[in-house]
């Protein structure tokens, strides 16, 4: 099924990772009419206009390039176009949950960090989340497959190409998928406010697969029982809780690097 990419930073991603999958880029005429008339070439590349490098990028790689009359380039808070510019994009294959453990791990050389979404049903903390994991470095993430919000256009938006950088894994049994971590040498580390232990206590000198649970109910209670540490960020005011991306941001800032 192909997505209809509105962020030109997820498509640029997109284009550099796997241009095979890119079928069609679409841009206001105006923007062409500036790239004919020359001066696109420096606004691309002072990253003036994200677009225009889309443009050029797709260009030099053959992929169909096509123009509205009228239509004007414009943005919205996620960063997404909202003037006729986008993309269409086949959706990222995911690798097996092998692969992303116990693979990555020998890559990762016995340390990193991997993250496991527990039933995350905003797609706005889906791309948050993977943004923010590609920023950091994290080596992947896993997926549930029911209960969770799927991998729409939406999530490779807000993910601003995190989708593209950071391997994923969806899969129906989070409890199986667990045990082929725990094979990998890869430990537990779940995510409650209600834990006892603080993050700051938790070492950095081991693999973690970092659990982070649904912004309602937090971690299922099998999933909870598969971890071995379960840690809280203390609050340090009046609001005693985080949105889920903005744990994750914390939470993968102190346990990276």
């Amino acid at each position: 099924m192909a997505l209809q990419i509105r962020n030109p930073h997820s498509v640029l991603a997109a284009l550099e990772k796997r241009p095979q999958d890119v079928l069609k880029v679409s841009v206001p005429a105006s923007l062409t009419e500036r790239e004919q008339r020359g001066g696109a070439a420096a606004d691309a590349m002072v990253g003036r206009d994200a677009w225009l490098k889309v443009l050029q990028m797709a260009r030099a790689k053959g992929i169909p390039v096509a123009s509205a009359a009228g239509a004007r380039v414009s943005r919205d808070e996620a960063g997404r176009s909202t003037g006729g510019a986008e993309a269409q994009l086949r959706e990222a294959t995911g690798v097996t949950a092998e692969v992303l453990f116990r693979n990555a791990l020998d890559r990762a050389e016995g340390k990193g960090l991997w993250l496991a979404l527990d039933s995350l049903t905003d797609p706005q903390n889906v791309g948050a989340i993977f943004r923010t994991a590609s920023f950091f470095g994290v080596q992947g993430i896993l997926m549930t497959q029911e209960r969770s919000a799927p991998l729409t256009a939406a999530v490779y938006d807000v993910a601003c190409g995190g989708v593209e950088d950071v391997p994923f894994t969806l899969q129906t049994n989070l409890q199986r998928a667990f045990e082929i971590a725990k094979d990998a040498g890869l430990w537990i580390l779940g995510t409650s406010e209600h834990a006892q232990q603080n993050l700051s206590t938790i070492e950095r000198d081991r693999p973690w697969l970092l659990v982070l649970g649904n912004e309602e109910k937090g971690m299922r209670r099998l999933t909870a029982e598969s971890c071995d540490v379960t840690c809280q960020i203390p609050p340090q005011g009046w609001v005693t809780s985080l949105n889920v991306s903005s744990t994750a941001a914390v939470m993968i800032s102190r346990l990276s690097g």
